[in-house]
């Protein structure tokens, strides 16, 4: 079996993980794992404050344009919250260190990339 698998420009085979133009021969990973990284939750709610914050003092000063930019803040740092994805990474732990090998907002490919560097690991000890 020449190529376990191959999938969305990541490939697996029995010497090497190739993703993204980065090849990681399979006699220096270490290990792989799957990091999940959620939402930044920072940005959107500063964004979203100031917003707010202008909105209020646009409406004590009674400034029109205050109220329509803290408005405009406050749907901004809304939709930069609603725009994010949740990602999965494959960290492969080399010789040389951790690297980030792929990134997906599919953790079940992710899983199956890890599951396929594990299998083809596993097989080219049982060759060797």
């Amino acid at each position: 079996m020449e190529t376990p698998f191959n999938d969305r420009g990541v490939s697996v085979t029995r010497n090497a993980l190739s993703s993204a133009g980065q090849v990681f021969p399979l006699r220096d990973i270490v290990s792989v794992q799957v990091v999940t990284v959620q939402k930044n939750k920072a940005l959107p709610l500063t964004i979203s404050l100031l917003g707010l914050i202008g909105l209020i003092l646009g409406a004590i000063f009674g400034s029109p344009a205050g109220i329509v930019c803290g408005v405009m803040l406050v749907v901004v740092g809304w939709l930069t919250w609603a725009t994010q994805d949740i990602t999965h990474r494959l960290m492969v732990q080399t010789t040389n260190g951790e690297r980030e090998a792929l990134m997906s907002i599919d953790r079940e490919f992710v899983e199956r990339v890890s599951a396929a560097v594990h299998e083809a690991k596993a097989a080219a000890v049982q060759k060797a």
